[in-house]
Formats: C-alpha cells, sequence, structure tokens
C-alpha cells in the first residue's frame, strides 16, 4: 500500500486490458446529417444564442463562436483563435483529456467491462484511503490509467494528482500544467447502468518552487487553491456522453458524436437559475443530519421556504450526473457528511457552477476560498442556484459531522 508521502514518477502497468472499439474516420456513412442531430434547450437553464447557425456566427456578450461550414461548432473549433482562444499548449492538452475521456466512455459502455465492475482491486495496492464503499475496483485503475498516459503523451502537464493514487505523480519537467482528477466518479453503481463521470481542473505549473524536491513541489503544486484554476470540466457518460468545461469565461457543454468522434456544442453559455424546485441528496440519512439542515430540507419541501413552492428530491447518487441536472434545471445538489474530495471534486465542479451563475459551498464558506492542506481532503459539499444556497447556508449547522451505523 502506498504511504502518505509515495510520489510517483511514473506509470505502473494494469492487469487490465479491456478491448475498447475505435471512433469511425469522418468519413464514415453515419454523417450528422444522415443521423438528425438534434439540438435540445433544457427545460429551465438559460442557454444563451441556442439557434444553430446564429449562435455559430453571431457575437454574444461573452466571446464569439464560429462553427465550421455545416453550422456545427466542435470543441476544436472552439478552442481555437475563432472561439475561446485558450493558447496552444491548453489546446494540446485538451486534446489529449477527450481522447482519454472518449476511450472511458467506451469502457464504461462496452459488454466486455461486466467481468471487471463486480471484482476488487485486491488490499495493498492504489490508494490506501479507498476503504469500505470507496474501495477500487478494476475500472476505477484502468480509467486512471488512460488519464495518466493521456497526459504523458500530451507533453504539457508537469503533474497530475489523482483521486486513484495517494500521492501526486511528477510525468515531466517541461510540463505547463497541473491536472487534478477523479477518473471515474460513480463506479461503485455502474453495473446497474448508472451515470458515470470523469472531473478535472487544471492549474499553471508554479514555476517558483522548481527549485524543491520533486516530492514537496509536486504535492504543493496540486495544493493549489480552487480560486487558481484556468480550467475545469466533467464528462457525464449516459446515455450520451457530454463534456461541460470553463475556462473562467462561462460554461459550455459539448455532446460526443459517436459518428465523427467529436465534441458538438450543444450547451452554449449555460446560466443555472436563480433558484431551483429540486434538491438532490440522500434522504435516509434524515435522521443523522444536524439540526439546520433537517429544518432546511423539511420547509422547501413543505413550500414554506423563500419560495413557495415544494421542492421535489432527485438523487442518482452519482456525483456528475446529479450537479450535472441541478446544473441545467437549478436547486441544490449536496452530500452534508464529509465525504467528497476537495481538490478532485468540490474545486472544479464549484468553478464550474460559479461560471454558470451558481455558487459551491461547504454549508458556510465558498469552496474556491478554502485552501487545500491535504491531498485528499474531505468536506461537505452544496452546490447549486445562488437563491438556494444561500436560503441553505442561513439555516448555520449543515454539516453532518457523523455517521452512526454506517460504512465510511
Amino acid at each position: 500500500m502506498h504511504s502518505q508521502s509515495t510520489i510517483w514518477v511514473s506509470s505502473t502497468s494494469s492487469n487490465f486490458t479491456p478491448v475498447l472499439p475505435f471512433f469511425p474516420p469522418r468519413s464514415h456513412i453515419l454523417t450528422r446529417k444522415f443521423l438528425g442531430f438534434q439540438y435540445f434547450r433544457p427545460k429551465m437553464a438559460s442557454v444563451s444564442g441556442f439557434s444553430v447557425r446564429a449562435q455559430m456566427g453571431v457575437s454574444s456578450s461573452s466571446s464569439r463562436i464560429r462553427g465550421g461550414g455545416d453550422g456545427f461548432c466542435t470543441l476544436s473549433e472552439y478552442l481555437g483563435k475563432g472561439g475561446a482562444d485558450v493558447g496552444d499548449d491548453l489546446v494540446v492538452l485538451f486534446d489529449h483529456i477527450l481522447y482519454a475521456c472518449k476511450r472511458i466512455a467506451a469502457l464504461v459502455s462496452s459488454p466486455f467491462h461486466s467481468s471487471m465492475v463486480k471484482q476488487v482491486v485486491p488490499a495493498g495496492s492504489g490508494n490506501a484511503s479507498h476503504l469500505g464503499r470507496d474501495a477500487q475496483k478494476p475500472l476505477d485503475v484502468v480509467s486512471n490509467e488512460i488519464i495518466l498516459k493521456s497526459l504523458q503523451n500530451s507533453g504539457k502537464v508537469a503533474v497530475m494528482a489523482s483521486e486513484e493514487d495517494d500521492a501526486p505523480i511528477w510525468i515531466t519537467d517541461d510540463g505547463s500544467f497541473v491536472v487534478v482528477t477523479d477518473p471515474l466518479d460513480g463506479s461503485r453503481n455502474i453495473d446497474a447502468s448508472i451515470p458515470t463521470g470523469t472531473i478535472f481542473g487544471i492549474y499553471n505549473r508554479l514555476v517558483e518552487l522548481d527549485h524543491l524536491a520533486v516530492g514537496e513541489k509536486a504535492m504543493l503544486n496540486s495544493l493549489q487553491s480552487g480560486s487558481k484554476l484556468v480550467a475545469a470540466g466533467y464528462v457525464l457518460y449516459s446515455s450520451a456522453t457530454i463534456l461541460c468545461i470553463t475556462f473562467g469565461s462561462g460554461t459550455h457543454a459539448f455532446t460526443l458524436d459517436r459518428s465523427t468522434g467529436d465534441f458538438i456544442l450543444t450547451h452554449p453559455s449555460i446560466k443555472i437559475p436563480p433558484r431551483g424546485q429540486i434538491y438532490s441528496v440522500n434522504d435516509a440519512r434524515y435522521f443523522d443530519w444536524p439540526e439546520g439542515l433537517r429544518k432546511y430540507i423539511d420547509t422547501v419541501r413543505q413550500g414554506k421556504g423563500k419560495y413557495p413552492k415544494k421542492y421535489s428530491a432527485r438523487y442518482i447518487c452519482s456525483l456528475v450526473a446529479d450537479f450535472h441536472r441541478t446544473l441545467l434545471y437549478g436547486g441544490v445538489a449536496m452530500n452534508p457528511r464529509d465525504h467528497l474530495r476537495l481538490v478532485y471534486e468540490a474545486n472544479p465542479l464549484s468553478f464550474i457552477a460559479e461560471q454558470a451563475g451558481g455558487k459551491g459551498s461547504d454549508g458556510e464558506r465558498r469552496i474556491l476560498s478554502i485552501q487545500p492542506v491535504k491531498l485528499h481532503e474531505r468536506l461537505s459539499l452544496f452546490l447549486g442556484s445562488p437563491e438556494d444556497i444561500d436560503e441553505l447556508e442561513s439555516y448555520g449547522d449543515v454539516q453532518q459531522k457523523v455517521n452512526p451505523g454506517y460504512e465510511v
């Protein structure tokens, strides 16, 4: 079992080598036109400039996004000089991240992964912090390997810190970026075909730390405050594979066109509703919650809160899926236990939420203002509409500090 002081400097080999399908070339007969690809608008979320051709060629308040000759805007086009213009190094890095995520998408939807789902990684390997319900599974390990290999091949990443590893991995002295990631969120439920996801955040490498030993500079680079994020994103593996990203100038979502392997802009400039009518939490733990959280939930589901309508409960138990729905429809997605990881989950998702007009909180503080002190630091997490988060925080005492009768 890796100790907390271990620093990986190269990839470890994996015993799991699933057969993954390839993505067909652009000339494949199933073109987007043939498939009748349709754009859609969420029921509640505000998505600006959604008329496809108008949106592709008309300036918005945030940026000018242009599509190709067919009126579609791919992620590559969006990242280029006609769109976000994030810089060549970040474009290269994203190309490799997307390749990794497409491989993971193929992996989780493959009929050949079923035999791996029920396995657990033997004790003494992987992340020592993965115990009980968090025990690693082969799909976690394989997804981690896929992302690591892609980041190594990009040549742009100095450090990778993953939820699946005890310590950050120093990749190359020439890399400009630091990547933090939860490679496969929700893998515990994958056997039931519940949506899963990948979460990642990108920081600039702290060159002022270059004089330090490898282990020390790898750790300090990985423990940057979320306020320093350069980019963040998640990929939802569900009925569609959806990438949602931000570079600090709005939140945008792209849907994978499986006929070409392109991510197509389908949700430009997402704006979470100021208030929703949905809360997402494990209600089974109601009697273990602190008084403030119980009072808040009782109030909103009776329609007696600041929003005079009864709230509905929607809970998938997959953080990416619950957050994605909340981002589009509004409300609050939460885990009041100190269970979710600040570095890999809370910071990237809070950055995305804020760039869509929402908020990320631990029940008392803005997530992005918290300075991480440990790589696998855990905390309570509340994400969603700004007015809902403000109302929840006003009750106080919403963080669940005890977990009686449950596995860790």
